[in-house]
């Protein structure tokens, strides 16, 4: 079976219950939210310790944090990140994420 995550920010949530687990032929997907980027190295390192293969992390993550999951998990794992094709896109998901008043 391949095992793969995908890790996401999103306020207020919890690793530990805020996930998902898709199976599906001979594929597990694992989509976890993390309420703020310094928790995904640690979701990362037990993920890998749990059986996973590679991780995602999402686009919303600063670069940096490919680092500190790859650190986390020793290198063990492929780390990719998600991004975002073009200025266009950047700049609508800025408007998504702009302050309301």
């Amino acid at each position: 079976m391949i095992s793969w995550a995908f890790i996401f920010e999103a306020p207020e949530t919890d690793p530990a219950v805020d996930r998902m687990v898709i199976e599906r032929g001979g594929v597990r997907s694992t989509v976890v939210a993390v309420p703020e980027p310094s928790m995904a190295p640690q979701v990362a390192a037990d993920l890998v310790a749990g059986g996973v293969q590679f991780i995602e992390l999402c686009g919303g993550f600063e670069p940096e944090w490919a680092g500190k999951v790859i650190e986390a998990t020793a290198g063990r794992v492929p780390v990719g990140t998600v991004g975002y094709a073009g200025g266009a896109s950047v700049a609508r998901l800025a408007d998504i994420f702009a302050p309301t008043a």
